[in-house]
């Protein structure tokens, strides 16, 4: 039987995801996943405060990389960051539940593009995040 592309993206975030603790330990969850993309989602938890009371950047920023990270290794190639950027456009909350939307808008042999847009319960955009991968020559998955 012939794997599919969403299938395959699929199969690669969910060997990442079990193998990544931090995303894990955030409290984050895999909402969505197909090739090229990913939407991962986080409530704001207490821990994640900074002095202003809003969410750490750094939360954020990982929420982020983590939908970026699953998208642009959907294609069984494994990827990592080459550069990345975020513009923070309003604060996340306490409680606040965030979701990340991960999209390739450019993914060459070894170079990639991605954006990703936070937003919150109410689909307020919190913060856009664009990510450049670069492939490292070997498959994600052992066994394909």
């Amino acid at each position: 039987m012939t794997t599919t592309a969403d299938e395959l993206a699929q199969k690669c975030a969910q060997f990442m995801f079990a193998n990544d603790v931090a995303t894990q330990n955030m409290g984050m969850e895999l909402i969505h996943v197909a090739q090229g993309q990913a939407i991962v989602s986080m409530r704001i938890t207490p821990n994640m405060l900074n002095g202003h009371q809003t969410c750490h950047g750094g939360n954020l920023f990982t929420l982020a990389d983590s939908a970026f990270a699953f998208a642009c290794n959907s294609q069984n190639e494994a990827a990592v960051a080459a550069n990345c950027t975020i513009d923070f456009i309003r604060p996340a909350l306490e409680d606040d539940v965030l979701q990340a939307s991960a999209s390739v808008c450019h993914q060459g042999k070894r170079t990639g593009i991605y954006q990703v847009h936070i937003t919150n319960q109410v689909d307020a955009l919190v913060a856009i995040f664009k990510g450049n991968s670069a492939r490292i020559n070997r498959k994600l998955l052992p066994s394909e």
